[in-house]
């Protein structure tokens, strides 16, 4: 992989990083000592940001869907990773089709609001509209995955193993709070789509990406 300085062996030693629980590698970096209010979380106190490291590799190579209250912000200092993102639709059934939705049945009844997803790939090759910066607001369910291809090119060599994957800093704004994130599980995906046209497929195009009802 281009642009890949620092093999993936040296990066999870020098910088200390452990499995995530979503998924990759993370260290936490910072967690600042003053405490603010957060609108994202009925006023309860967070630190004013916290940051960690988060990197995927072939052999963690992707991130399960899951959602922060807070907003967090993706900075990338090597490699490339696939995010997708999808934003819950308003909690109202609307009568008019959402600018976002795929619908079917005339203007006249009621659609089915259908959650807004998006693909962004972070990375250096502006030209093909990949970005070093992601930002995501909140309440909004995302993961992350390295890229087939990329994968497919690992498999030829331990040394091209070790140099794919992605190395991101994560800011989250206020600081990051377990009680503050929650996992997108079968039961909660299938809710999601439930109603939305095509929304069967998306449910089986998530499903590996979700986790198991507990």
């Amino acid at each position: 992989m281009e642009n890949y300085a620092t093999g993936n062996t040296k990066l999870i030693e020098t910088l200390s990083l452990a499995p995530h629980p979503e998924g990759g590698y993370f260290v936490e970096t910072d967690r600042q000592e003053e405490v603010v209010p957060s609108p994202f979380a009925h006023g309860k106190e967070r630190s004013l940001g916290t940051s960690i490291y988060y990197l995927l590799t072939p052999e963690r190579p992707m991130g399960y869907f899951h959602m922060n209250k807070s907003v967090t912000y993706h900075v990338l200092h090597q490699g490339r990773a696939e995010y997708t993102l999808i934003r819950p639709p308003p909690t109202l059934p609307l009568t008019t089709p959402s600018l976002h939705s795929d619908p079917v049945a005339s203007s006249d009844s009621v659609q089915v609001p259908s959650p807004r997803i998006e693909t962004v790939i972070m990375g250096t090759n502006a030209d093909a509209g990949e970005v070093r910066m992601l930002l995501v607001g909140t309440g909004v369910w995302k993961r992350s995955n390295l890229l087939p291809e990329d994968l497919e090119l690992a498999k030829q060599s331990p040394e091209l193993s070790d140099k794919t994957g992605c190395l991101i800093t994560e800011v989250v704004v206020p600081g990051f709070d377990w009680e503050d994130h929650k996992y997108l599980t079968k039961n909660g995906l299938e809710k999601l789509f439930a109603g939305v046209d095509g929304g069967n497929k998306f449910v089986s195009t998530f499903e590996e990406y979700v986790l198991a009802d507990s």
